[in-house]
């Protein structure tokens, strides 16, 4: 068992190779936020919690769950020193944390991320939301947990899809702050991944500790998120987050190449590692009007522009904005159209 310290609004550890149950503040009040697909996978480990179950996926993060969620918790007459507990993915720990900075203008909550994706990144940060029917992640604000507990017996329960699609993220953590990541990816993918995520959470940590708002530095966990969060969305959820996110940072890298002299052969080393994940790298070419509308309207959007964060080298990022809706579409066509 290992510590990472988070400096946010609040400092906070990230508890990486744990026991998640022995971790808990039992002494509190504890009210479980958890998806179906976990009710038979965590078994009796949760018979003695307080739990409210939810859709899978993305398909819980609407208002109309926000809400409810919301009603559920009043019902239960839950104090300012009862404590949320998200146990689930990224979908499950977004909610978690958006409906702790809300109900009553803001209680404490914990991350226990049971899935890949979860514990290289959606669980650590503070930030939190919900999808609009405009978008992904419109509405939400940040809020840190105030302890993420990863436990890597939950990877057992994961289906490859799902561990491949998570690791996307620790590819991006290699690419712009990291390459030691990059070098345990090409070699023995299973053998290296307690490492893996232990060093994209350290990533993770070290960006959000800087830059909790994200003023500019931070912006840098989005690399391959502009586009990425776009075909999420267009795909209906259909597409795991990784695996779009995968498809963005392919087209943030083809960007890179034309406008921050980023080197052809790491453009490359975007296509090799994330195609032995078995992850996707092109998308639809018929999608691309879609595409840029969803991304005129995402967050990260100013001025009615489109704006990437761009790689000048691994390890070294930038942003990239004014780029006219001719180019993308080209470099679009040209390196990820089918």
């Amino acid at each position: 068992m290992n510590t990472i310290s988070v400096a946010a609004e609040r400092t906070y550890n990230v508890t990486l190779d744990c026991s998640w149950e022995a971790q808990l503040p039992h002494q509190r009040e504890l009210v479980f936020l958890v998806p179906e697909s976990l009710r038979n996978i965590a078994g009796d480990s949760l018979k003695d919690f307080d739990l409210i179950f939810l859709p899978d996926g993305e398909n819980q993060k609407t208002i109309t769950n926000y809400a409810g969620v919301l009603e559920e918790l009043a019902k239960r007459n839950l104090g300012r020193d009862g404590v949320l507990v998200g146990l689930g993915g990224g979908a499950t720990t977004d909610l978690t944390g958006f409906v702790a900075a809300t109900y009553l203008r803001g209680i404490d909550w914990i991350a226990v991320p049971t899935t890949v994706a979860g514990m290289v990144d959606a669980a650590i940060g503070g930030k939190t939301g919900i999808n609009l029917q405009a978008g992904k992640n419109l509405a939400g604000a940040f809020h840190s947990p105030i302890s993420v507990l990863i436990d890597y017996t939950w990877l057992k329960t994961l289906p490859q899809r799902d561990i491949n699609a998570g690791l996307a993220e620790a590819v991006k953590c290699g690419f712009i702050a990291d390459p030691t990541i990059l070098e345990l990816f090409q070699s023995n993918v299973e053998a290296n991944i307690k490492q893996i995520v232990s060093r994209a959470v350290s990533v993770k940590a070290n960006v959000v500790s800087q830059d909790f708002k994200e003023s500019f530095h931070r912006e840098i966990l989005n690399y391959g998120h502009t586009l990425g969060h776009a075909i999420e969305w267009d795909s209906g959820y259909e597409l795991r987050h990784g695996e779009a996110i995968s498809i963005g940072m392919v087209y943030a890298a083809a960007l890179s190449a034309k406008y921050s002299n980023l080197p052809g052969d790491v453009v490359t080393l975007h296509q090799e590692i994330l195609q032995s994940l078995e992850l996707p790298i092109t998308y639809s070419s018929g999608a691309w009007s879609r595409l840029y509308e969803a991304m005129l309207v995402d967050k990260k959007a100013r001025n009615n522009q489109v704006r990437f964060v761009l790689l000048e080298s691994i390890g070294s990022c930038r942003r990239g904005e004014g780029i006219s809706e001719e180019e993308l579409r080209k470099i679009y066509l040209e390196m990820i159209g089918e």
